[in-house]
């Protein structure tokens, strides 16, 4: 009997326990649907909203692009080009900082500032509109930095310091190679900027400094490998000459034994140490590249930009936009008039 009641019990609590598992899906279910069903609504709605006013937003997007078409055939044309520079000694924030300063002039029309920064004349000067930069972002730059940072720094700092928070912290100055863009009214003035731009760096004490100390460094790192190598090469001629002394003299019963060790592992020994010293001088000779200026041209302007032509920059296609927008905005705060005036009521 009591075996009976137990079995009822359970079978009781585990059909409990299905409901609740059934009412909780079935929550879930109505819950993602109701986001569709909401996002659906939404869309209706805004389909219904543009139908209702399509009169109004078309019309004004008519006259944004008349008005556009007017500006763009009487604008002259204008022109891009750009150029792929690699920063060395942390001078990414001052050629960012360099860019903005261009900007200015352009923005303050300082003709005579443009002219004296580039060397240009007056008409090439005024036909500079905006300069662009960007990094050209890749996750080598930021492993790269990451275990130079592990050099530097204490394990004990490692293990508190992991690489997604060091990747959130890398920042734009912090990417090697950058991209920086000109557009011009001119198509053969960006030729003209490659040597102003590198000599704003050269002319900058602390960076000429810098890299003067750095390269320092570097030709004593390269002459104390050389000389190394030389006295490696010297030694494995001496062992080179013993091993055929003793090849020579296979029963002379004469085994010469420098430092205790076989001559042949002395001179593998060396074998390695030499490409070892060979492989380090590689990788001097790399930097030595990399680091011979404050800022490397990877790529040069184009002699002859390219034209702007895209629909993005058409002022017939910019003005009916942002008409159309414009009206749109409009409406939307009429109706919340209307709806607000309704509510006092």
């Amino acid at each position: 009997m009591a075996s009976n009641q137990q079995q009822k019990e359970d079978e009781v609590d585990l059909g409990s326990l299905f409901i609740i598992i059934g009412r909780g899906f079935s929550k879930l279910f109505n819950f993602i649907g109701s986001i569709f069903k909401n996002i659906f609504l939404g869309i209706i709605t805004i389909l219904l909203f543009l139908k209702k006013h399509y009169v109004v937003i078309s019309t004004a997007a008519i006259i944004g692009l008349l008005a556009g078409f007017a500006l763009e055939t009487n604008s002259p044309k204008t022109y891009s080009s750009d150029i792929l520079l690699q920063t060395n000694f942390k001078s990414s924030r001052q050629l960012y900082n360099n860019i903005s300063f261009y900007n200015d002039l352009i923005e303050q029309k300082d003709t005579s500032g443009l002219k004296k920064t580039f060397d240009l004349d007056s008409e090439y000067a005024i036909s500079l509109k905006k300069f662009t930069i960007e990094p050209i972002k890749n996750k080598i730059d930021i492993i790269s930095a990451y275990d130079a940072l592990i050099e530097d720094i204490d394990t004990l700092t490692v293990k508190s310091y992991d690489f997604e928070e060091f990747t959130e912290s890398f920042t734009d100055f912090d990417y090697k190679t950058h991209r920086l863009t000109v557009i011009s009214e001119k198509n053969d003035v960006f030729d003209m900027l490659n040597e102003p731009i590198i000599s704003s760096f050269t002319k900058n004490k602390y960076f000429s400094y810098l890299k003067k100390l750095t390269n320092d460094n570097i030709d004593r790192t390269d002459l104390s490998y050389r000389q190394n190598l030389l006295q490696v090469d010297s030694l494995r001629k001496v062992y080179m000459k013993v091993m055929l002394v003793q090849a020579n003299n296979p029963s002379g019963g004469t085994n010469i034994d420098l430092a205790g060790e076989n001559a042949s592992n002395k001179e593998t020994e060396l074998f390695f140490i030499n490409k070892r010293i060979n492989d380090d001088l590689k990788e001097i000779t790399k930097d030595k590249s990399r680091k011979s200026e404050i800022i490397n041209i990877i790529s040069n302007f184009q002699i002859i930009g390219k034209e702007l032509n895209s629909i993005v920059y058409n002022k017939a296609f910019q003005l009916a936009t942002l008409f159309s927008l414009a009206s749109i905005v409009i409406l939307l705060l009429l109706k919340l008039n209307h709806y607000l005036s309704n509510y006092k009521k």
